[in-house]
């Protein structure tokens, strides 16, 4: 009976630890690799995301990085670690709301790295913008893994290129 229980509580951390991480076949194409970055911090104000699924998609070392763009017109980048990132993503996406969904996606790969530039859609409160993601990614032979992510938005009047809309 003992071995029964202890084998029963086992089974059921082995279960719930892998609902909360991240499907293996997510992560075996770009494609869905970039998608359920979308899909995990998309969604409505006091919605909780899954950030233990957020941090399975990147490296450890992985930077995510903004380019602002002042009323002087100066360019100014804020680049966040991951762990960074998270606690932002907690502080402002799951307390205020926060939608982004992708246009257009260009993917250009070549022996385990890939680079894809993606147009988006997003809004966050009362504030809307289109901009273009750009994602480094590497495959370890089993999976690909978000390296990098920069974005920019059209904030400052520049249009998004013609390749990079519908």
């Amino acid at each position: 009976m003992k071995y029964s229980i202890y084998s029963i509580l086992i089974l059921l951390s082995f279960n719930n630890t892998y609902a909360q991480g991240l499907d293996s076949n997510i992560v075996k194409t770009i494609d869905g690799t970039i998608n359920e970055t979308y899909k995990i911090i998309t969604g409505e104000k006091g919605k909780n995301r899954n950030w233990e699924a957020f941090r399975l998609l990147f490296t450890d070392d992985a930077q995510l990085s903004v380019l602002r763009h002042d009323t002087s017109g100066k360019n100014i980048t804020n680049t966040y670690t991951l762990e960074k990132f998270v606690r932002l993503g907690i502080k402002y996406y799951e307390n205020d709301g926060f939608v982004e969904y992708p246009i257009k996606t260009i993917i250009n790969e070549y022996n385990g790295i890939a680079n894809v530039f993606q147009s988006y859609y997003a809004k966050e409160l009362n504030y809307e913008e289109k901009g273009v993601n750009s994602f480094q990614l590497i495959n370890d032979g089993k999976r690909w893994w978000i390296k990098s992510l920069l974005w920019t938005s059209d904030n400052n009047g520049i249009k998004i290129p013609e390749q990079l809309r519908k």
